[in-house]
């Protein structure tokens, strides 16, 4: 369907995204159930002090914020359509080449 991507570094991006959202899916209740904790305890200094040491030894890549929407062909980290999941300089070729029915690039 699609010409073979040349392998670039890209990909280890893309290997290493994924490893991320291994860590964030394995830690999430874990991690979530710290952070309550954390709000609960909200007049305890001493306690807040060790929840945050717990949350601290969990693996940095195990938060959600530290995954990022990449392309998973290209590794493209920016210009990433949600609902397609492709970047749009892929979806925009996919068009052009008749692949995506249903969509037709403008011209003036």
């Amino acid at each position: 369907m699609v010409a073979t991507q040349k392998k670039t570094q890209k990909n280890r991006w893309v290997r290493r995204n994924n490893k991320r959202e291994v860590l964030i899916n394995k830690h999430y209740e874990q991690r979530q159930a710290l952070k309550k904790e954390l709000v609960d305890a909200a007049g305890d200094l001493e306690k807040q002090f060790d929840i945050l040491a717990k949350i601290e030894k969990l693996p940095k890549d195990s938060s959600y914020v530290r995954a990022r929407n990449r392309c998973p062909i290209n590794g493209r980290p920016r210009g990433t359509y949600r609902k397609v999941g492709v970047c749009r300089a892929l979806f925009r070729n996919w068009v052009m080449e008749g692949y995506l029915p249903g969509f037709v690039m403008s011209s003036w």
